[in-house]
């Protein structure tokens, strides 16, 4: 019995790791997909186009949290899941889309009046597809992840967006404007939904009563509030932006924002992956605990934390390499850096609170952390884009001290420590983004491929001064054996 019991568990691991190299190739397939969009797009479109898409985003884009309703996760997540279930949970994500879709269209009028744009009544009934596309795919996507099946997942995830943006691209040079836009996530929506079901192999039956929903249901509506709030937070500042400042300003913000926030997410979410499980089975040892999120606080910070304060000194001529001219948003995209840093300090807390189930706890300090975000943003909202992206990341400075402090009062994690590490990430970051900056000012006027390859070099060669300070050289040493390790692993693995 005992041997049956660790061959399944070698055979899950080897799962868990081929499926998590899958994963983090797909997530950077789609990462290089999303930046080629960017590049291409904004050299073939104007700030008001991409502005005027993304007004109607921030707004219809939180019923997408109602479309889904926590129920993929709830499906992914279940012991059991019947086919009977599934059946009715792909029926229910369905009608829950084309409900939304409705309701979008009824809404349209509203949204363009919000923001005083006539064209945005047309946009908005044009993209309210995207609800009853994502409707129907959420549960085949649950499926396969539910089954491990990540290379057809991955597929899926990184053909769809491919052939979205060449479709986009064709149409945005044909002089469709910001039609171009609404194409792109209409046809990027159209083609996961087919490749997802054709890869999950199953159409859904007719839909049953008597069959046990309840625990789905309780489940996905839990976490959809704290997606909510979540999103709220998030997208107050291009509400802000396009009611008060117009859409030329909102594309312009959105620009920066596509650029790096959203490549960045992409970035560090599989990390929660795979520091989920093992927190999980450690939450009982608080000295594994402590060890392993201080080594993922250097893991992220000595890695992202460093990539971010690079970027933050080398704004300038990245902008102008990846955008190209008519752009003015490196101010903008060295504030986001500088908030994107902040939130990593604080991502090891959010593996804690999911590991050890604080989930009321995450939604209370979600509620505080909200709060502060929309402040902060209100007021630079005054100051135009520039105090937007300053105000984010003055919230961000506030929250990842607040961040770690909140889940030291209902764990036994010590602060102290990854104060002092967050103090050493903070200071390599700043070391490559003045190296990087002073570089980037010295080569003013060179053609950016020229100049963003100067301020890596010259940021790496800060990076490596800085080894000669004891703490930081430990912790670099760290991070070296935990990626030998990893890659150990995976070879013996197979």
């Amino acid at each position: 019995m005992s041997v049956e019991k660790d061959t399944t568990h070698s055979g899950l691991g080897r799962s868990a790791a081929r499926g998590g190299m899958i994963v983090l190739g797909g997530q950077g397939v789609r990462i290089l997909v999303q930046v080629a969009s960017v590049v291409v797009l904004s050299r073939l479109l104007t700030p008001r186009d991409y502005g005027l898409v993304a007004m109607v985003l921030a707004v219809v884009a939180v019923a997408e949290i109602f479309r889904d309703l926590g129920l993929s996760t709830a499906a992914v997540q279940a012991k059991v899941l019947t086919r009977a279930q599934q059946s009715n949970l792909w029926w229910l994500n369905t009608a829950l889309g084309l409900g939304l879709a409705l309701v979008a269209i009824a809404a349209a009028p509203l949204v363009a009046a919000l923001y005083d744009e006539p064209a945005l009544t047309a946009l908005t009934a044009a993209m309210a597809g995207m609800f009853v596309l994502n409707g129907m795919a959420a549960q085949y996507r649950a499926d396969l992840t539910r089954r491990l099946l990540f290379t057809r997942l991955a597929a899926a995830e990184v053909a769809a967006p491919l052939v979205a943006l060449g479709i986009a691209a064709y149409a945005a040079a044909n002089g469709a404007g910001y039609w171009a836009l609404v194409v792109q996530q209409l046809v990027q929506g159209a083609v996961a939904l087919a490749l997802a079901g054709a890869f999950a192999g199953w159409l859904p039956g007719r839909p049953r009563r008597g069959v046990e929903m309840s625990g789905f249901l309780r489940f996905g509506w839990s976490l959809a509030g704290t997606q909510l709030i979540n999103y709220a937070a998030n997208n107050i500042d291009s509400v802000l932006i396009g009611t008060r400042l117009g859409a030329h300003s909102l594309g312009t913000y959105n620009r920066a924002w596509q650029l790096l926030m959203t490549p960045l997410g992409q970035l560090r979410n599989p990390t929660t992956t795979v520091a989920l499980p093992v927190l999980s089975r450690i939450r009982d040892n608080p000295a594994l605990t402590q060890r392993f999120v201080e080594r993922g606080q250097v893991a992220l910070g000595y890695s992202l934390g460093a990539g971010l304060g690079l970027v933050a000194g080398a704004a300038a001529p990245v902008c102008a390499l990846f955008l190209g001219p008519g752009w003015d948003v490196a101010g903008v995209f060295a504030l986001l850096a500088c908030a994107g840093l902040f939130q990593t300090l604080a991502y090891v807390g959010y593996w804690v609170y999911l590991a050890h189930g604080l989930i009321t706890e995450l939604r209370h300090y979600t509620l505080v952390a909200s709060a502060l975000k929309v402040v902060c943003v209100l007021v630079g909202v005054r100051y135009g884009i520039t105090g937007v992206a300053a105000g984010f990341a003055a919230a961000h400075l506030l929250e990842w001290p607040l961040s770690l402090w909140w889940i030291s009062r209902r764990t036994q994690l010590r602060v102290g420590p990854l104060y002092l590490g967050a103090a050493r990430i903070l200071l390599v970051a700043a070391a490559v983004a003045v190296s990087a900056y002073a570089t980037a000012q010295v080569l003013h006027g060179q053609h950016p491929a020229v100049t963003v390859p100067a301020c890596a070099a010259a940021g790496a060669a800060a990076y490596a001064l800085l080894l000669v300070v004891p703490p930081v050289r430990r912790d670099v040493r760290s991070l070296v054996v935990t990626v030998r390790g990893a890659l150990r692993q995976k070879i013996n693995r197979g």
